[in-house]
């Protein structure tokens, strides 16, 4: 018994100082809890017994719930909406370039099937969501990226790219079906997530708006200021399972049942300076009994540090876990995987082409305005590229499917896709990081960064108002 406790201290001990290692090394703490998870998980060591592996994938699975829900929390949907055919041309690029150049180069050149080609193409054209939450929300103690017009497009881009992974996975798991004969309509497995995703993507901003914001608003929003954290916690927990919930039993992506409880929950209370979520920090709406913690300061408060610490780790380290390490190193392997990886590297990269070909398209025909635009462009279209670089989880779990379900993925074709996306997982992060570290000031202050709509200045200048008469008030008072 003594050694399943040590080998447990040994895992977490090791798991948080490979993240802290790695964050400072490589400007990217999500590394760590990977290379830990390879040496500690059946792939190299095979340390930790099997059931606890399984284990720390449903809680790892918890937190990349739970990094995706803050991600919608915290994301800006004014900038959502402004942004959004930008976005869509970033997914679509995001998309297509992979699985095109995967033809290239794989079909073309290494001689792979074609069936085997396009599971594997469809595997490296998808982005990481949680890798891509967990950079924008770790990348920078000064600059929220979150809250940056890039940002944005980021999420948005990241957001499609996962219902679309969420497709191919469910067209590929099928796939063996098909090739023996099954009964499966593929039109339907294909409509069925589209569909699901369409219709919650476009209901959920509706309902809320017309019926549970002002439901909540007039009805709900003025008792939460007497029960503060507590009652936030229960309409956070409840919102959250339901979309969950929903999103499953549709047919879409878990994750974006999460992405859009948050933003849901950011829609709900008023907006209104004397409305009790509109405070200037977490101790304003504790200490004052009209007011109320936003969601975000209870998240903070009650959720964060177990996900950035425990959850957030163990997700990673469950990447780990799923990598077939030994089995990688042989000549063909490490040939056909460092090739495709650079291929792949430059298939997410390019869209960051679209920042800049924005700035031009929308800009008046102006040459110095352009070329001023063209050369501040250029640090968010890398950051952009370089944040969509990660495949991660769900690229794994594509070529996991493809090669356990179907007959078509060889075991070289297998190697080739792993090699391709831990490497890709490595190599964003860290590029983002850099990336951050000496550009970021110069991405959060320009026209891609940090924006301030209309009504977040109305709203600022009615709460400045108000608290100066609070102020003028009370020294009025003591004045007497």
């Amino acid at each position: 018994m003594i050694v399943l406790i040590l080998v447990l201290i040994s895992f977490f001990f090791f798991l948080s100082l490979a993240e802290w290692l790695s964050s400072i090394v490589f400007r990217a703490g999500i590394i760590g809890p990977i290379i830990v998870g390879i040496i500690y998980g059946m792939p190299l060591a095979d340390i930790l017994l099997e059931v606890w592996q399984e284990t720390f994938l449903a809680i790892g699975y918890i937190g990349l719930i739970f990094i995706i829900f803050e991600g919608g929390l915290t994301t800006r949907m004014d900038l959502l909406k402004q942004n959004f055919f930008l976005s869509m041309l970033a997914a679509t690029t995001g998309v297509v370039f992979p699985i095109g150049l995967s033809y290239l180069l794989l079909y073309l050149g290494f001689g792979y099937g074609a069936v085997e080609t396009f599971i594997i193409g469809a595997a490296l054209s998808t982005t990481s969501l949680g890798t891509t939450f967990a950079v924008i929300g770790g990348a920078s103690k000064d600059i929220d990226l979150s809250q940056t017009r890039i940002g944005a497009v980021l999420v948005s881009a990241a957001v499609i790219d996962d219902v679309s992974g969420l497709v191919m996975s469910s067209v590929i798991h099928d796939l063996g079906s098909l090739s023996a004969g099954g009964g499966v309509n593929l039109g339907w497995l294909i409509g069925r997530p589209i569909l699901a995703s369409i219709l919650m993507a476009g209901l959920t901003p509706l309902l809320c708006k017309y019926v549970f914001a002002p439901v909540f608003r007039r009805f709900i929003e003025h008792h939460f200021a007497r029960y503060d954290h507590l009652s936030n916690v229960v309409l956070m927990v409840l919102v959250l399972c339901a979309f969950i919930s929903i999103a499953a039993f549709a047919g879409t992506s878990v994750l974006f049942g999460a992405f859009l409880a948050g933003s849901f929950l950011t829609y709900l209370p008023s907006k209104h300076p004397e409305g009790p979520f509109v405070v200037y920090s977490r101790e304003h709406g504790e200490e004052n009994d009209n007011k109320s913690p936003t969601f975000v300061h209870t998240f903070e408060k009650y959720f964060s540090d177990v996900q950035k610490y425990l959850m957030e780790p163990l997700f990673f380290a469950s990447i780990g876990f799923a990598i077939p390490f030994i089995d990688l190193w042989t000549g063909s392997a490490i040939w056909h995987g460092v090739v495709y990886t650079l291929l792949m590297l430059i298939a997410k990269v390019i869209v960051g082409i679209w920042v800049p070909l924005w700035d031009v398209l929308t800009k008046k025909k102006n040459q110095d305005v352009a070329t001023s635009s063209l050369s501040k462009a250029v640090p968010p279209a890398a950051l952009l590229g370089a944040a969509m670089v990660a495949r991660g989880e769900i690229g794994l779990l594509i070529v996991e499917i493809g090669y356990n379900s179907t007959p078509y993925v060889s075991d070289a074709g297998f190697y080739t896709a792993v090699w391709a996306i831990l490497l890709n997982t490595i190599i964003g992060p860290m590029v983002v990081g850099i990336l951050i570290k000496f550009r970021g000031k110069e991405i959060g202050t320009g026209h891609w960064g940090i924006q301030e709509t209309g009504g977040q200045a109305d709203g600022e200048k009615a709460q400045a108002s108000s608290r100066d008469q609070a102020l003028e008030e009370g020294s009025n008072s003591s004045g007497q």
